[in-house]
């Protein structure tokens, strides 16, 4: 069986918001261990040639270290994006929108004298 030319062959184009989607659901399972109810991650993405940029909004708990979570969830994000859509993703920005106080740490809740 002869191959079929590039030319013929068509193309596959992958919506932004289907890319944003995956982004998203790739925060979640890097987020999975917060306690709480945290609300989930949004992603918005850009996709040129190719190329995913995306962008990430979550919520984190206090106290943990913010950067190397942050890094955890760009580091998974991109990787799951590049696995799963077959784009490069040469950017992603992990926005920190809340942070949420966890009780095990022995902080006191409400007003205390």
């Amino acid at each position: 069986m002869a191959a079929v030319a590039p030319g013929e062959r068509g193309a596959t184009r992958i919506a932004d918001r289907v890319v944003s989607k995956i982004a998203a659901q790739a925060a979640r399972e890097m987020l999975s261990d917060q306690s709480g109810d945290p609300a989930p991650p949004r992603a918005t993405v850009v996709v040129h040639h190719r190329a995913a940029h995306v962008r990430v909004h979550i919520e984190l708990d206090y106290p943990c270290e913010i950067g190397a979570r942050c890094a955890e969830v760009r580091r998974h994000v991109a990787s799951r994006v590049g696995a799963l859509v077959g784009m490069e993703v040469p950017e992603v920005a992990v926005h920190v929108e809340r942070l949420h106080l966890t009780p095990a740490h022995g902080l006191a809740q409400g007003r205390t004298r």
